[in-house]
């Protein structure tokens, strides 16, 4: 029992012992000269480290605090490596033969500057070297020997840095796990998993890199035997852009990079494989998948610094794209020397590509025929790079079902040429196309087929910052326009049909999404438009457009529509988000204007279902146009016709905003004087509302009269008024029309009225006074009529039926009541109910 007691006693001893052991580091600062000295006559530089502790568990060994590594000042001024903790680890089986080595050296979130100089030396080549060099046993040796064991050197979570002179690159790795060790007598072995970074930038999707490798003893970096592999994985296309050149250049994919490089760096043999998947443009998203891929042999001579003997294949369908040749400093400032070719590729596969990477292209476009080309790219004595080369496609067609359009392409010739000959491709260009001195290819010139008998001739240029197309000959509009959906270009729907002659300039930009801009003129003529909102088309006989930068120009425009002539010019900017954002300037004469025939063509009236449609749903016409335009400018027609009365060289200036009409200065000739006003309608209102003042001068009162078909008066006189009435229909308006007008009529006769049976009509010198319009009836308020009897004061109503109840009054005199119709008055004593006719 005591035994067992004493033996616990112990245990718990031992625990005790164990436990403070694994909690407690006692310190050894005095071994941390020796280790310091060690470490930096191992690596040829400067080490310092801080602090050290000793840890016995759970396995021998020391903890480094703040270990620096300083770089060969020929190099740089910062330290080389930097971890504020690295563990050292004891080999045990060392300790039991009486020596110290280390197993495995760990390091925590170290911080590594690789450098190189300017004579293209890496600061870690020496250290390489060195390593090489220094006699050690492999890092599973397990048998004793009197060499030292190479220990096992990794470090977590650290990063990165890469500098290139004296200029410190944002380029970094980070979260990077990395691992060194002896394989084998004379094979080193190491690995790396990081994250590629950009410091200027915050990246999140640059993908995982990992390398893995080994490679031989040697007295020279430039002759040592190695293999690599690398693998780039899971990097989005739109991250990796950034992280190499700074900027989302706006492509979506994922990208997979996985390299070999065997033999020596210098005679490097390099076998790379890459693939995209999912390719496509950031703001497109196609229902199918697309994986592109290439695989490139090539071998590097570092003491040449030249990449030779490349070979790059990518396969595209039954066709071959291939790119051979050399490249002389990749690094800078590089000299090229190759070659590229296109054997039998499928345009089928381009126009999958190409719907992936150009916006508004439709998704059912087919393509048929192949490509061939031979192209090579070199660098000049002078340092400027020569592109020479042509191709062709073979049976070359495009379909979409979606526009309805198939074009028949066939052979479309294409060049590239050095700069010197650049200046002929300028010279066989429309001088309209503008094409850049730095011209390095053309394209056509070609055919295109839009209509039967109409032949489109296009050819153009190919720069470094874009492109440039000239277009001309003669179309039929509804096929341009299906044709130019289907290419991709910004064309409005093909609601118009006719024919042009054209000659256009479509330029556009390499970089960047900016859609390719289309200049120049285009004639018109026998074009029929279907418009959304308009109930009837527009005719155009003909019209001159011009298309600038800015805006487009129309100009001898003639048309038909709402039921006139017209003939004028309008203009309006280019690019417009919508038709409302789209300001249009006019100057439009009419022959003839029929405001019932204008009004039904605007705002289409609702039509009436046939009474077996009642449970189907209704489909709206969609808004009237008006309330869509935003125009402005100067109307004119020689004739104005409204409900029978005829106005005659009437012009107004208008403004159309929001579905708010206004007609201000709006003048004309009618009822043989002038009238001058200013009219405003709220076409967005329900319903719509309408108002509007103005002045007559010297009208024929005679002319009234025969406007409402019945001779009741004559003679002149002028008036101002003030009128607003909301409706949709002609009956809607008169019946809620509000009316005040101010007249004053001189030598008047009232042909119909006889004061006195016997006596001749009524003659006036003057009449003045209110004639104001509500609830469906005419009011004479101060009515003022001067006779040769005297003076006798006019007041009563009148209905749109003609319909009379007026009072006549003069001082001294009974008054006189005046019923019936205009055209047949009957004239009361107002105090008798006797009543005389007068025809």
């Amino acid at each position: 029992m005591k035994l067992f007691r004493n033996k616990r006693r112990w245990a718990v001893l031992l625990l005790i012992v164990l436990v403070v052991l694994f909690a407690l580091r006692p310190g050894a600062n005095g071994l941390r000269k020796r280790i310091v000295t060690s470490i930096s006559m191992a690596l040829g530089r400067k080490v310092e480290v801080q602090w050290v502790k000793i840890r016995l568990l759970p396995q021998p060994g020391f903890d480094l605090e703040n270990f620096v590594v300083y770089d060969d000042p020929s190099f740089s001024a910062e330290p080389m490596l930097r971890s504020y903790e690295v563990t050292a680890t004891l080999r045990l089986r060392s300790l039991l033969r009486g020596r110290a080595e280390i197993g495995r050296l760990s390091l925590k979130e170290p911080s590594l500057n690789l450098v190189r100089n300017e004579q293209g030396r890496w600061n870690l080549a020496s250290l390489i070297e060195r390593a090489a060099q220094t006699p050690a046993a492999p890092t599973g040796r397990t048998r004793p020997e009197s060499r030292p064991v190479f220990p096992y050197i990794e470090a977590d979570t650290g990063r990165i840095n890469v500098r290139i002179g004296a200029e410190k690159k944002p380029y970094a790795l980070t979260d990077a796990d990395f691992g060194l060790w002896l394989e084998s007598e004379n094979q080193w072995g190491m690995r790396l998993r990081a994250v590629p970074v950009r410091t200027d930038f915050n990246l999140t999707d640059t993908g995982m890199l990992d390398v893995s490798g080994t490679w031989l003893r040697s007295r020279n970096l430039a002759e040592t035997p190695l293999k690599v592999s690398l693998q780039w994985t899971r990097a989005q296309l739109g991250q990796a852009t950034k992280l190499f050149y700074g900027v989302d250049k706006g492509w979506r994919g994922e990208i997979t990079v996985s390299t070999v490089l065997a033999g020596t760096p210098a005679n490097l043999q390099v076998n790379m494989q890459t693939a995209l998947q999912d390719f496509r443009r950031y703001d497109i998203v196609p229902t199918t998948s697309l994986r592109l891929a290439m695989t490139c042999n090539a071998t590097y001579s570092s003491a040449e610094h030249t990449i030779s003997q490349v070979l790059c294949v990518a396969p595209v369908g039954r066709g071959m794209l291939t790119a051979q040749g050399r490249i002389v400093a990749p690094t800078g400032p590089r000299s090229y020397d190759l070659h590229f070719s296109a054997n039998d590729v499928p345009i089928q596969s381009i126009a999958a590509l190409a719907r992936r990477a150009k916006k508004d292209l439709p998704q059912d476009l087919t393509a048929a025929g192949t490509l061939d080309g031979d192209f090579s790219l070199q660098t000049s004595t002078a340092g400027s790079l020569l592109c020479s080369g042509k191709g062709e496609t073979t049976g070359f067609r495009l379909r979409s079902d979606n526009t309805n359009t198939e074009l028949a392409l066939d052979s479309v010739p294409f060049e590239l040429l050095p700069a010197s000959t650049s200046e002929n491709v300028k010279q066989k260009t429309s001088s309209a196309m503008h094409a850049p001195s730095e011209s390095i290819g053309s394209i056509g010139p070609f055919n295109i087929m839009l209509g039967k008998g109409h032949v489109m001739s296009v050819h153009g240029t190919v720069h470094r910052a874009g492109y440039s197309l000239s277009m001309s000959g003669a179309a039929e509009i509804k096929r341009l326009l299906q044709a130019a959906q289907t290419l991709g270009v910004h064309a409005p729907p093909p609601i118009a049909d006719g024919n042009a002659k054209l000659n256009l300039q479509l330029a556009g930009s390499w970089s960047g999404f900016a859609a390719p801009n289309v200049t120049g003129t285009a004639q018109l003529t026998s074009v029929r438009i279907e418009t959304r909102g308009l109930n009837g088309p527009l005719q155009l006989d003909s019209a001159n457009l011009l298309l600038s930068d800015s805006k487009v120009q129309v100009s001898r425009l003639r048309a038909d529509g709402g039921g006139a002539k017209w003939v004028g010019a309008l203009s309006f900017p280019r690019r417009c988000t919508s038709i409302s954002a789209c300001p249009i300037n006019f100057d439009l004469q009419a022959d003839s204007i029929a405001f019932d025939r204008l009004h039904s063509w605007v705002i289409p009236q609702p039509q009436k279902r046939p009474w077996y449609r009642f449970l189907a749903p209704s489909t709206p016409a969609g808004p009237p146009i008006l309330l869509s335009l935003n125009a402005a400018g100067k109307l004119s027609a020689g004739h104005f016709m409204v409900r029978g009365i005829s106005a005659s060289k009437v012009s107004a200036s208008v403004h159309l905003q929001d579905g708010k009409l206004k007609l201000s200065g709006l003048d004309g000739d009618v009822f043989g004087g002038k009238h001058d006003g200013s009219w405003e309608a709220d076409l967005a209102a329900t319903p719509p509302t309408y108002s509007g003042s103005g002045t007559f001068e010297d009208i024929s009162l005679e002319q009234v009269a025969q406007a409402m078909h019945d001779g009741w008066i004559s003679g002149t006189g002028g008036a101002t008024y003030e009128f607003a009435s909301h409706g949709s229909t002609t009956q809607a308006l008169l019946t809620n029309a509000a009316l005040r007008l101010d007249f004053d009529a001189r030598s008047g006769e009232f042909p119909h009225i006889h004061l006195a049976e016997g006596d001749a009509p009524l003659r006036a010198k003057r009449f003045t006074g209110r004639l104001t319009l509500h609830d469906g009836s005419f009011h004479i308020e101060q009515g003022k009529l001067q006779t040769a009897a005297g003076l006798y004061l006019v007041s009563g109503t009148a209905s749109f039926g003609q319909k009379l109840d007026v009072l006549f009054v003069r001082a001294g005199a009974h008054g006189l009541n005046i019923t019936g119709t205009l055209s047949a008055p009957r004239v009361l004593p107002a105090s008798d109910t006797r009543a005389a006719l007068k025809p």
